[in-house]
């Protein structure tokens, strides 16, 4: 190679890094772009995370300028100020996108054909300023500062990186959390404390001294945490210390779980108790999807069998059969929700991949349909549904365990049980017998899995885990309607079976909480529930396909042997 080829080849990977800071740097326009005209910005800046200094609105435009200028530091040539400069231009580059369509307001009306584009958007967008005269600046201004510390966040040392990732994530937790907080705070007995929460809560969002005080607690706990070398003493203890630790740990965390209604309040008590109804029906679905291999996306039907079991034998309205008290009736709709499994099971023992998943799409129709129905409408209550149900424990509005606190604890109590079940269940030899057929039915028969038997246990035990679901909805609502049992629920549970882990009996509990729990926090933005859901789910195939809390199998098939030095720990099962 001649010299004269040197700088050019130099010149040319130079050329290359730059557009591909600009590509970065146009698809954060189009992200910032896009999270305006929809209404995301302008809609979610009610929701103040800080109380008069930044909106959940206003930190989805910084976060997408904080992360074009991450992302742009891989782009660039090398070098920290080549870094710095990448993510100013990748930050200037998003917000004249913003810029542009504030200078297109002023001579075109938007609203006609872009709702979302109102005077509230661009006076937020804007800061306060003309948009004919200065103000369509300020977004390439504030996307240039942004894109820059999102580049030096980047080039920080890693426990710095760490620290600043932490305390934003700590800042926007206890934001959303921060209104429930100090309504929980100023109710309830808390003394002397509830008299400190306005200075830290508002009504909405952290105070300013609350945000102070939140950085600082998060630094210090930080600090501790890599300081003592927390992580690595862990790992030197011996095993008996080490078996006391966890124990303790085990408790505390107990404890802290137990008293959570108190702390939180109904409103948390509800949310938990949703979460461990989709733990209850993704623990049965990971048995046929997880275990087995079997995708069933009619695994509502085996919800909506259980519901109306219970609702039928409990309630005291016009359609209850005997009015048996709940804990009575819940083995009846467990029964009932097996059964339906076997005979949904039986059916299509033969076929397998995309197929399967079509009969049992069906299969899940075909009952929603019929409780529909006006010729089951006399016993089933059509759509007007079966309400008087009866809650597990009678009790009085005054007493603590009243409305959802009680099925908190029964969803809590039922889960942990199943959630142990399903543990030992992968661990015997039906488990196996699971795991090989998912991995080949051909090979697994040839080896001597009984493939009827395991596949009519395998619907039967997830169809009853599903019963179980439907029995604790009906105790918590007190009713159950037709509208509750549809496609959507099948789906989320498949999703929090994925998003977890297929076959991690952990992933199902993690995958429980991110995907019912934390939308919980966003009820008042329900019109963009899917479109995040989606998102999630669109990041968790591209970024980590295995899951949140993958199983070791399902970690070395995504990613080999050794799999992603980030992965999280294993489940119970396989790490002995």
């Amino acid at each position: 190679m001649s010299a004269s080829a040197v700088p050019t080849t130099v010149e040319a990977r130079a050329t290359a890094a730059w557009r591909g800071v600009v590509s970065v740097g146009l698809i954060a326009g189009g992200v910032v772009l896009y999270l305006c005209v929809v209404g995301i910005v302008p809609i979610f800046s009610t929701r103040p995370l800080i109380q008069d200094v930044v909106s959940l609105g206003q930190l989805s435009l910084l976060l997408t300028f904080l992360s074009g200028g991450y992302v742009a530091v891989a782009r660039a040539p090398r070098g920290p100020l080549a870094g710095i400069l990448a993510g100013a231009l990748v930050g200037l580059i998003s917000g004249a996108f913003l810029s542009g369509l504030i200078l297109l307001s002023t001579a075109v009306n938007l609203r006609a054909f872009l709702p979302n584009a109102s005077p509230e958007l661009f006076e937020l967008l804007t800061l306060g300023s003309d948009p004919a005269v200065d103000g369509f600046w300020v977004p390439m201004v504030v996307g240039l500062l942004g894109g820059a510390l999102g580049a030096g966040l980047a080039l920080l040392p890693r426990r710095a990186r760490e620290l600043v990732i932490l305390n934003l994530t700590a800042l926007v937790l206890l934001g959303l959390f921060a209104g429930l907080a100090r309504q929980r705070m100023l109710s309830g007995d808390f003394g002397d404390i509830a008299d400190q929460a306005r200075n830290v809560f508002a009504s909405e969002g952290l105070t300013v001294v609350g945000a102070l005080l939140t950085i600082a607690v998060t630094s210090l706990a930080y600090l501790a945490w890599t300081g003592l070398h927390v992580r690595a003493r862990a790992r030197s203890m011996p095993a008996e210390p080490r078996r006391v630790s966890a124990i303790v740990i085990g408790v505390l965390i107990f404890a802290l779980v137990l008293a959570m209604p108190w702390l939180g309040g109904k409103f948390v008590a509800q949310t938990v108790a949703m979460i461990a109804l989709y733990i209850l029906m993704g623990l049965g679905l990971n048995i046929t999807l997880g275990f087995a291999g079997l995708l069933d996306l009619g695994f509502v039907a085996f919800f909506a069998v259980g519901a109306y079991t219970v609702a039928l034998l409990t309630s005291t309205g016009d359609f209850g059969l005997l009015g048996l008290p709940w804990w009575a009736a819940v083995p009846f709709g467990v029964v009932a929700a097996m059964v339906f499994g076997v005979f949904l099971g039986l059916p299509i023992l033969g076929i397998r991949g995309d197929y399967l998943a079509i009969a049992t799409l069906g299969f899940g129709e075909i009952i929603s349909i019929l409780i529909k129905s006006d010729v089951l409408k006399p016993w089933l209550g059509g759509p007007q549904g079966i309400t008087s149900i009866p809650p597990p424990i009678a009790t009085q509005p005054n007493d603590f365990l009243y409305g959802p606190v009680q099925i908190y604890y029964v969803a809590l109590a039922i889960a942990a049980f199943i959630a142990f079940a399903s543990w030992r269940l992968r661990a015997s030899r039906l488990g196996r017998a699971w795991l090989a057929i998912r991995e080949d039915e051909d090979v697994a028969e040839a080896l001597g899995v009984n493939l009827v038997q395991s596949k009519t246990l395998a619907y039967m035990l997830g169809a009853a885990f599903a019963g179980l679901g439907g029995a604790i909805l009906v105790g918590l609502l007190g009713s159950v309607f037709p509208s509750t049992f549809n496609i959507v629920v099948s789906i989320n549970v498949a999703a929090v079976v994925v998003v977890g882990g297929m076959g991690s009996i952990p992933g199902v509990i993690v995958g429980a909480i991110v995907l019912i729990g934390l939308p919980e926090l966003f009820r008042e933005f329900s019109e963009y529930r899917y479109l995040f859901y989606g998102l999630v789910l669109m990041f968790m195939m591209r970024f980590r396909p295995e899951g949140l809390w993958p199983s070791r199998a399902g970690r070395r098939e995504m990613h080999g042997a050794e799999g992603p030095s980030t992965a999280l720990p294993l489940d119970a099962t396989e790490a002995s």
